[in-house]
């Protein structure tokens, strides 16, 4: 049913100005509908603020000084903001519209899609919040159904209705707002938000692009928030087996329950996911996952199957330091503030001045002296290189100490912590520690063929290493319930945390004996000799076999089972009675016609006499009697 027929506002022409057409969406704080603006004649995007949230003045302030702040924000990749008013009760935003889809859309239709593809939506999304980080914004409610794609391709960020200014709100006051599933850690707990929160969004979306599902799961909200706030977000190559560990490291840097082990905006996870790509072969680009929906994968449409394809062609906007983020915002200097006149002061000796100034100058140095004159700040040096780090420490005037730890998530040579803390207050020439990452540390995969599998999952995870998805093979040579192989091969290197797939042996197979036919007690004996279980459908079915005998049986005959597998018989109701057509006098090709439709096999029995005749003279069945469906009728021929 059309829904937009029962709202108000479809059909009329707010401000004055803009003629709303068809309603698009409905969310917590709007509702989002195709417009054209009569004055330009464009089509766009109208984002009407619900009546009720419109009352609250507070509100409403907040919504437009942020809607200014993010019109401000002129980026390809950032859904643009064109006008804002009201129109009586209604608040609303004149926005771009972008013909096309959500990345959920995408995710629905397609599952898990390939990492070129993954990585050619995550690039542009990154881009986006790259310039908004850098001009002082967090969107807060980064997820799929924000993420836009054009039919021509183009990538927009959409929904900077929860940003905030880095440097002012930076508490919710206990209201989580935005979607559970995609909300940080430090978010869900303190309710603080600033740029690394988006880091976190965007590393659990790569999660869900790369896998086709949501790290964390539940039946509740409650459940996913506690599973957020004590669990990490487990490696995608757990869920798809023989994924680059590239990719396991990307996710797991950008999702690292701890802030200040994630890159600390979207410029630096953007520059991370952009090496990425550049490790990885075409081959593991174009992987397709095995969660992926009724993809085509061939040909000139291999890489973009899943996303139009101009998306793949896309480049989105640099964001690194090097190279330049798109910066629109301006930083001005405050004004001066104008001096104030005074009344003239009163005239004092020239020794009395001497000693006010000398009285103020020192009572005022000792104040600064003891409360910050002998203090610095800790440099923020976190995954910076160990030399970028050591340099800002000692020219802030601190000593150094440098310790080195394996890391999964930070690259070897660049800085995981400091001690103290980043800003702390640190006395004067005091020593700062620096934790300086290793890399992650490598672990050889165990040999585990002939381990039960269970104890072949321990083993893993002493060694620091994931069991993997669990795969079941025949083998003439492993036992049932035993480790055949692992992918990868044993004695392979692979990161510290990485899973590790297992094959398990089904045991030598067991050829199913055939035993329609036979009575139940007979089918159990041969099936349980050959090392099967047996279970009996409680249903029964007509057959061609007489009534109690095994009509059907699952595995079917010659299959191939594993030595304690079950059987499933079903037995015979009897065969179903049909009645016989008369066919005598027909011709050969009629009757055998009428009797086949009736369920009837057909022998011809021609004779000598018959030889070269047409004519049906006799039939084993009189027509009219009744025989079993399936069985053959011998029709004479003269």
């Amino acid at each position: 049913m059309d829904t937009t027929l029962q709202d108000p506002l479809v059909g009329q022409v707010l401000d004055g100005r803009y003629r709303i057409d068809a309603r698009i969406a409905v969310g917590g704080m709007a509702t989002v509908y195709r417009a054209v603006d009569t004055r330009l004649d464009r089509v766009l995007a109208l984002k009407v603020m619900h009546p009720t949230l419109a009352v609250d003045g507070s509100f409403v302030e907040r919504f437009i000084r942020e809607a200014k702040s993010v019109a401000r924000l002129s980026h390809p990749n950032v859904v643009g903001v064109y006008d804002q008013g009201t129109d009586g009760s209604y608040v609303y935003l004149a926005m771009e519209y972008v013909a096309g889809c959500t990345l959920r859309d995408v995710l629905r239709d397609r599952g898990a899609l390939q990492p070129r593809a993954s990585l050619d939506i995550l690039e542009p999304v990154l881009a986006a919040l790259g310039a908004a980080h850098r001009a002082g914004f967090v969107h807060r409610d980064m997820k799929p159904e924000n993420v836009l794609i054009g039919d021509d391709g183009r990538v927009k960020v959409a929904d900077f209705g929860l940003v905030r200014a880095v440097d002012t709100v930076t508490n919710t006051t206990g209201q989580v707002l935005g979607t559970v599933s995609y909300l940080a850690p430090e978010q869900l707990e303190h309710g603080t938000a600033d740029t690394r929160v988006d880091v976190y969004a965007c590393g659990v979306v790569l999660y869900e692009m790369l896998t086709g599902g949501k790290p964390h799961s539940g039946d509740s909200p409650a459940q996913v928030l506690y599973q957020a706030l004590n669990a990490d977000v487990p490696p995608p190559s757990a869920a798809v087996p023989g994924l680059p560990y590239e990719l396991d490291e990307l996710v797991a840097s950008a999702t690292a329950r701890n802030p200040d082990l994630r890159p600390y905006d979207a410029v630096a996870l953007f520059s991370q996911a952009r090496d990425v790509r550049a490790a990885l072969s075409d081959e593991q680009l174009d992987a397709v996952p095995p969660q992926a929906i009724a993809a085509e994968h061939s040909g000139a449409e291999h890489r973009t199957s899943v996303i139009p394809r101009s998306l793949s062609m896309q480049r989105p906007l640099p964001v690194n330091e090097d190279e330049g983020v798109n910066r629109t915002s301006r930083f001005e200097s405050p004004p001066v503030a104008p001096r104030r006149r005074t009344a003239p002061a009163v005239r004092r000796g020239p020794l009395a001045i001497v000693v006010a100034v000398l009285l103020v100058l020192g009572v005022g140095s000792g104040i600064w002296y003891i409360n910050s004159g002998q203090f610095t700040k800790v440099p923020a040096v976190l995954t910076q290189s160990e030399a970028q780090a050591t340099q800002r420490i000692e020219a802030a005037g601190l000593e150094v100490n440098t310790k080195y730890a394996f890391n999964d998530t930070i690259k070897r040579g660049l800085v995981i912590s400091t001690d103290p803390k980043p800003s702390a207050r640190i006395r004067d020439n005091d020593t700062v520690t620096l934790t300086v990452s290793r890399g992650p540390e490598m672990v050889k995969v165990p040999d585990m063929k002939g381990l039960r599998l269970d104890a072949a999952r321990s083993r893993l995870k002493e060694q620091g290493l994931e069991p993997g998805q669990v795969t079941q093979v025949f083998s003439e040579e492993v036992q049932s319930g035993s480790v055949v192989s692992t992918a990868p091969a044993a004695g392979t290197e692979r990161r510290s945390g990485s899973a590790v797939a297992l094959t398990v042996s089904k045991g030598a197979p067991v050829e199913v004996p055939e035993v329609t036919g036979a009575s139940v007690q007979d089918a159990r004996a041969e099936l349980e000799d050959a090392g099967l279980k047996v279970e009996i459908a409680k249903e029964r079915v007509n057959s061609e076999f007489a009534r109690g005998q095994i009509a059907q049986q699952s595995p079917g005959p010659g299959e191939e089972a594993a030595e304690g597998d079950t059987i499933t018989l079903t037995i015979s109701k009897g065969p179903e009675m049909v009645e016989v057509p008369d066919v005598v006098g027909d011709s050969v090709d009629e009757a055998k016609q009428k009797l086949q439709a009736a369920g009837f096999q057909v022998d011809e029995d021609r004779g000598l006499l018959g030889l070269f005749g047409d004519k049906v003279k006799k039939q084993s069945v009189k027509g009219g009697k009744t025989a079993p469906k399936g069985s053959t009728i011998t029709i004479q021929i003269r």
